[in-house]
């Protein structure tokens, strides 16, 4: 089968499509015909090598660690799903769904979003899942608090924030400030001409960027919540020890965590999408040949929402 591989690590133009075989099915697993995958930021950091020790040096690598597609194979032990049905999903803690098949455990997908095509509905899945947990299981955000989204996730997290019936303030470029509006942030700000200090004062801080947590944790109003779902990578040693420590002192925790979506999870994003509550935003369509272009339009930022990779279609289309 195709696969987007790399044999060393740097920028875009490491990535190629190869060939690898098809995953063997264990009796406890199905295989997915992929249709999309969405390209994240924690992909850019595995491919240039800044996150080793969680990649490990051997080549060639994968990419990709969301999916749309349909079930090809089911395994023997498992039920409850048919070959044919269409799912989402992302891969515990590892990379390669952009590949034309992934294996993976039942427990690692749900049926997708009826109303949504493949790409759109993949554009949903990591920012979803991501967001949905930090606003919900790591804050605890209620009706009427102030939440501050910051970072690459922030398309998703507004919509869920205004959901879950907060009020959002958002950080983005300058030229997203009404793009971002548009989506239900009650206030949107440069976030390269914003001092943090001038911002206020908020009961959650959603931080996807990895950088200045310190600032950031001072906007906490008392029994403030800040999640972190990224590090500096480039002061790599410094961060993680700075969010372990604020973890556990000081009046304004901060949590922090890995995502590993669950059947439970992805149902519960795939209902708000269906309902309405939240909305795909795609900013390009890929073919699995353009994989590098599609990391560097991510990498250059300033991207509307989603970077998208088209797999294949679904059989017989």
């Amino acid at each position: 089968m195709r696969a987007a591989l790399y044999d060393r690590f740097g920028p875009p133009e490491v990535l190629y499509v190869g060939t690898v075989p098809v995953p063997d099915v264990r009796p406890d697993d199905v295989l997915v015909r992929v249709h999309a995958v969405g390209v994240n930021g924690g992909e850019l950091f595995g491919r240039a090598g800044k996150v080793r020790l969680a990649t490990g040096r051997r080549f060639p690598q994968r990419t990709g660690i969301d999916f749309a597609g349909e079930i090809a194979e089911v395994g023997p032990s498992v039920s409850g799903v048919r070959v044919g049905e269409r799912v989402w999903g992302v891969l515990p803690r590892r990379l390669g769904s952009a590949a034309e098949y992934v294996a993976v455990s039942p427990r690692n997908i749900s049926p997708a979003p009826a109303n949504l095509t493949p790409e759109e509905g993949v554009s949903l899945l990591a920012g979803g899942t991501t967001s949905l947990t930090a606003l919900t299981a790591k804050s605890g955000l209620g009706p009427g608090e102030r939440l501050l989204v910051r970072g690459g996730v922030g398309s998703v997290a507004v919509q869920l924030g205004k959901v879950l019936g907060a009020h959002v303030t958002a950080l983005a470029g300058a030229k997203n400030l009404d793009f971002v509006r548009g989506l239900g942030a009650d206030e949107a700000f440069d976030y390269r001409a914003t001092d943090p200090a001038g911002l206020g004062t908020f009961d959650v801080v959603l931080d996807t960027v990895g950088t200045q947590h310190r600032a950031y944790r001072r906007l906490l109003a008392p029994g403030g919540r800040m999640v972190a779902v990224a590090f500096d990578v480039d002061r790599l040693v410094p961060s993680v020890s700075y969010l372990l420590a604020s973890a556990v002192h000081g009046s304004r925790r901060v949590r922090f965590f890995s995502g590993n979506p669950h059947t439970e999870l992805l149902t519960r994003v795939a209902r708000y999408a269906q309902e309405g509550g939240i909305r795909p935003v795609v900013d390009t369509v890929h073919p699995l040949a353009e994989v590098a272009a599609a990391h560097r339009a991510l990498d250059d930022g300033g991207v509307r929402g989603k970077h998208v990779i088209r797999i294949a279609g679904p059989a017989g289309g």
